[in-house]
């Protein structure tokens, strides 16, 4: 049996549901691979590149920025699950001028996308927004400072249900980021220059990662209940009404992405950035049929 650590780079069923199915489900050792799962939330590049990657969004910017050759096998979502979660009284992403938001820093995937979706709205991040950096986690800290009023508004992620957070605590959802930018974001990305995309142990990852999106698609209840890992704060039914709404719809059945889609945010990412795009989405997205 091969062998590959696999790394995770943020928390919540964005980034690890796939791989958390694919394990339970026995498909890892079904394709023949004994799979180290990791968590590099807090690795650097560098000690990225020597294994496998579930986080596309920092791979590629990483590339953008340290010209370091990821390449994308196998893409699980392209609308990034992130959400702008707001204390009552605001309504709109417009209405975040002048307010305190908590957000991710401005190098990492979801602050750019962040301030990406802020301009699209009309607001400059920099000038029209009060910043609290803070680093992706749990986003505890965010609900506690919004139920204390010294933060206005968070950019959260899937550690939680925001939807059904907002309705307990009588907040806004403003936007969901899904809605306003598409890029892919999670699923299986590899440094060539370390790893062979074409390396046994890589394909056959691909291979349990694209039958586990076939169990998202194709057996709610158990998806489901395994989401129900993730989200222990939510009732039965909250839970499955955020799969519903942004699970199932949203993640693809066969690892592929749309490359025109993809070569946009490219170009959007890099100009938020200010470095130029020197790749194409077929350039980095190799989704190609895995092999048998």
């Amino acid at each position: 049996m091969c062998t590959i650590d696999l790394a995770y780079v943020g928390r919540g069923p964005h980034e690890e549901l796939v791989t958390y199915i694919a394990d339970q489900q026995d498909f890892y050792a079904d394709e023949g691979v004994h799979v180290a799962v990791r968590d590099g939330c807090t690795w650097e590049a560098e000690r990225l590149r020597r294994g496998a990657v579930i986080g596309l969004g920092r791979t590629l910017l990483s590339r953008l920025n340290d010209g370091i050759p990821w390449v994308a096998l196998n893409v699980n979502t392209a609308r990034p699950l992130f959400w702008f979660l707001a204390r009552s009284g605001l309504a709109s992403l417009a209405d975040l001028a002048g307010q305190r938001l908590a957000v991710t820093p401005p190098h990492t995937g979801p602050g750019v996308f962040t301030r990406i979706i802020l301009r699209q709205a009309g607001l400059d991040p920099d000038r029209d927004v009060q910043s609290i950096v803070r680093w992706p986690g749990d986003y505890g800290m965010d609900l506690r400072r919004l139920r204390n009023g010294s933060i206005d508004a968070a950019v959260v992620g899937d550690t939680m249900a925001p939807e059904a957070i907002a309705a307990e605590l009588g907040w806004q959802v403003l936007a969901f980021v899904g809605d306003h930018f598409q890029i892919p974001t999670v699923g299986v990305a590899v440094d060539p220059t370390y790893t062979d995309p074409e390396d046994p142990a890589v394909q056959a990852v691909v291979r349990a990662h694209r039958r586990a999106l076939q169990v998202i698609h194709n057996d709610p209840d158990t998806t489901v209940r395994h989401l129900q890992t993730f989200l222990g704060r939510h009732t039965a039914d909250e839970v499955r009404a955020h799969y519903e709404k942004f699970i199932a719809p949203y993640f693809t059945t066969d690892g592929q992405t749309d490359l025109a889609a993809a070569d946009t945010a490219i170009t959007t990412v890099a100009a938020e950035l200010g470095v130029p795009a020197t790749f194409t989405a077929a350039e980095f997205y190799r989704i190609a049929t895995t092999t048998p």
